[in-house]
């Protein structure tokens, strides 16, 4: 009886590579962009990046194909609607449907690393660096969305909250760095900053040390 053959590793169309340096890119636009308006330039970055990610092979089946591009036509019209628009509530919109975006596009690709890429290469690694950045991305959305619903400041101490520094607090609690410059107002922002520390840290444990030592490696299991 012949030996059952081991699922063949189908990741060689993945181009985490280049999501990981246009996160990277958008990371950088949003620390250096203080004014609202300017938030389009990530948001296209962004786009660029839905667009590389839920391409229709890389999502599992139709349904999820059409999801997919709804989101990426409702970032699209992100832009258009922060360029032409200043109501708060509306902006708040905005950061919540790109929120919901980014975290379909975490799932798709934690789909594609865990199900797809039997051996674990650098595009792999790129992977998993590239949702560790969406995660902190979700949470600026999230935080950026508090912001404008909330009557009360997003920071203690009268700190500004705009895209650049919202942008950094969500990386630095991610991070557990806490240079205590900014520190979260009201329980609505507080339990939103736990959030994000845990999530950052048990996906940076459990999945992105996980894959790094088995680099170059097959995952049978």
């Amino acid at each position: 009886m012949a030996a059952p053959q081991a699922e063949p590793d189908r990741s060689s169309s993945d181009h985490y590579g280049l999501v990981f340096l246009l996160l990277i890119g958008a990371f950088l636009l949003s620390a250096l962009v203080t004014h609202e308006r300017a938030r389009v330039f990530p948001l296209l970055l962004d786009a660029m990046v839905l667009v590389v990610l839920l391409r229709p092979s890389q999502l599992p089946g139709p349904r999820a194909g059409t999801a997919g591009r709804v989101l990426v036509a409702g970032v699209l019209a992100s832009v258009v609607v922060t360029l032409v628009v200043t109501n708060r509530f509306v902006h708040s919109v905005v950061s919540l449907w790109l929120a919901g975006t980014l975290a379909f596009t975490i799932a798709v690709m934690l789909w594609r690393i865990l199900i797809h890429h039997r051996v674990v290469t650098l595009q792999t690694i790129f992977g998993a660096l590239s949702v560790y950045l969406l995660i902190g991305f979700l949470f600026a959305a999230l935080f950026s969305a508090l912001s404008q619903l909330q009557h009360d400041p997003l920071f203690a101490n009268g700190r500004p909250a705009n895209s650049a520094t919202i942008q950094y607090f969500a990386f630095i609690t991610m991070t557990t760095t806490g240079y205590g410059d900014f520190v979260a107002a009201g329980e609505p922002a507080r339990s939103l900053a736990v959030l994000d520390a845990l999530s950052g840290q048990i996906f940076l444990i459990t999945l992105v040390a996980r894959l790094v030592s088995m680099f170059g490696s097959r995952r049978d299991e």
